[in-house]
């Protein structure tokens, strides 16, 4: 308007309220279009959208009524389940920043990330408020919620039970005054390096990443979506979970990615999109329930998280013709989605993590951040308002990470003419054998084409004349007989000498995080004396 300005600070703040898009008003916005629509069910339980709304109004009037405040580190820790949903969006309504955490870490783990972000509450499902108990000793916790527990036990006396604290709150909106770039969620990254780090996520990162995984992953309201990934990692909880309830989707929560029981759910609910990482993928197709299931509602199949194999993919199309496939790849720090590969690109493009998706702008550069030709390899750069807001303490970390203006993801890729993006390799995964760089992903493919290889991982283990030897570790079917010379062989008709493993281990089961990624660390630890 022209000539206006109004220096007033309650009418600055009753704009922004006015205006404002978090992830708090996400839910209401879905309950006032739908608000009896089948919203989540989880283990017999079903809630409509207006009845989720209620609950977490109530759970948000029981937290403030006790005390907790806007910007309040709170940690969550549970495996998938109803009152985890609610926790989330009760958190963002009152302005609680909410830090879900892998509740397979360690007490030492968990105690580093409670002190890191001076958390003052804590929240658990019942069989890990002990660990959370043990891991804040010492510390000053305002805060301790017990959830899905009707009521507390003698042994958990300085915890309430969300259920309870709730009963007679009132299912009335809750007002808060929050700004869209405040932060919402602090995720803790896996730790590649001696410590995790904090990625800060603002409302405006996940909203903004919400529209791009719906538009980029064709996500509607008729969807009945399975939750099956572990909703502390910001996969299933951001990529799916968030943009099914902001479109109005039914969502199904299962407590676990146990392949028999997703393919009972998908043939008695019907279900019509997952998500799972290549290797549920794959645990898929080897459960002798595949072919005894009725899957054909399922229409709609996403991968990430982990790189899936050729083979693989052709596998899942041809027993799965009425699904369509989308590869989504990206990182934590961009909440988590970067590019998508679409349904008609799978096999044209075959391999390739796809294009930027609509809120993000990607190019490849050099060691001195310049962008490089296409068709050349290079670092995977982003700028898109999904991005974090740094990493919580660490403004060293997070200048290094967003030079130039860039994010810098420390993925290796090549974009080609028409803008598609492939993931060569971590830069921590790329092999230096004899002086010369070998992508394990490149090695892994091609093992994945022998008759017998159930799932394949490629790492590098110290060798004295190499100084780094491509080592593969394979999982052989069932009843397959693989021996080593026969990988080698293998390798040889298809891949340059260099590239050919030096060594091959057989195991029954790759070490997994709960996510679905392989511990290449933990089999480089592993199979370090192969050499000797």
């Amino acid at each position: 308007m022209k000539g206006f300005t109004n220096d007033n600070k309650a009418f600055t703040s009753t704009l922004q309220q006015a205006r404002r898009n978090t992830l708090g008003d996400l839910l209401v916005r879905t309950r006032d279009r739908t608000p009896d629509k089948l919203a989540m069910m989880y283990q017999g339980k079903q809630v409509t959208f207006a009845e989720l709304d209620d609950l977490v109004n109530q759970s948000a009037h029981a937290f403030l009524q006790r005390g907790m405040k806007k910007d309040e580190m709170v940690t969550v820790m549970s495996k998938n389940s109803l009152d985890f949903v609610v926790v989330n969006f009760a958190l963002a309504r009152i302005g609680a920043v909410m830090i879900p955490i892998n509740y397979m870490l360690s007490v030492e783990d968990v105690q580093y990330i409670l002190k890191h972000a001076n958390v003052t509450g804590l929240i658990a499902s019942i069989e890990y408020a002990p660990v959370l108990d043990q891991a804040a000793y010492g510390m000053d916790v305002k805060h301790r919620y017990v959830m899905d527990v009707p009521e507390t036990t003698k042994e958990l006396a300085s915890w309430e039970a969300i259920a309870k604290i709730r009963e007679g709150q009132p299912a009335t909106f809750v007002e808060a005054h929050i700004d869209d770039d405040d932060l919402a969620h602090v995720l803790y990254t896996s730790g590649t390096e001696s410590r995790p780090k904090g990625v800060m996520l603002t409302h405006k990162s996940l909203i903004s990443e919400y529209v791009s995984s719906i538009i980029d992953g064709n996500m509607e309201a008729r969807d009945v979506a399975i939750h099956a990934m572990p909703l502390y990692h910001s996969a299933q909880l951001h990529v799916f979970l968030g943009p099914s309830i902001y479109v109005g989707a039914t969502g199904i929560i299962l407590g676990a990615a146990d392949p028999k029981l997703i393919m009972k759910t998908i043939e008695e609910k019907k279900a019509t999109q997952l998500f799972a990482p290549p290797t549920v993928w794959i645990a898929l197709l080897r459960h002798p329930d595949f072919d005894k299931r009725d899957l054909s509602s399922l229409e709609k199949c996403y991968y990430g998280a982990a790189i899936m194999p050729r083979e693989v993919l052709k596998e899942l199309s041809e027993r799965l013709p009425n699904a369509k496939f989308w590869n989504f790849y990206g990182q934590t720090e961009v909440a988590p989605l970067a590019t998508a590969l679409q349904p008609e690109d799978q096999l044209r493009k075959l391999g390739s993590a796809g294009t930027p998706t609509l809120n993000v702008q990607t190019k490849i550069v050099d060691e001195q951040d310049v962008e490089v030709p296409r068709g050349e390899i290079g670092e995977i750069v982003h700028r898109t308002p999904h991005a974090m807001k740094g990493y919580l303490h660490d403004p060293e970390k997070t200048s290094e990470a967003f030079r130039h203006g860039w994010f810098h993801s420390g993925d290796l890729g090549v974009m080609d003419e028409e803008g598609y993006v492939t993931i060569v390799d971590r830069k921590k995964d790329m092999i230096n054998t004899g002086g010369v760089n070998v992508s394990s992903r490149e090695v892994e493919e091609t093992i994945y084409q022998m008759d017998g290889v159930s799932e394949v991982a490629v790492v590098s283990i110290p060798d004295a004349y190499w100084i780094e030897a491509v080592t593969a570790i394979i999982v052989p079917k069932e009843g397959a007989n693989l021996a080593k010379e026969n990988v080698i062989s293998f390798c040889k008709e298809r891949l340059s000498t260099f590239k050919v493993p030096k060594y091959v281990a057989f195991t029954d089961q790759l070490p997994k995080n709960p996510s679905g990624k392989v511990l290449k660390r933990s089999l480089r630890e592993q199979y370090e004396d192969l050499t000797q």
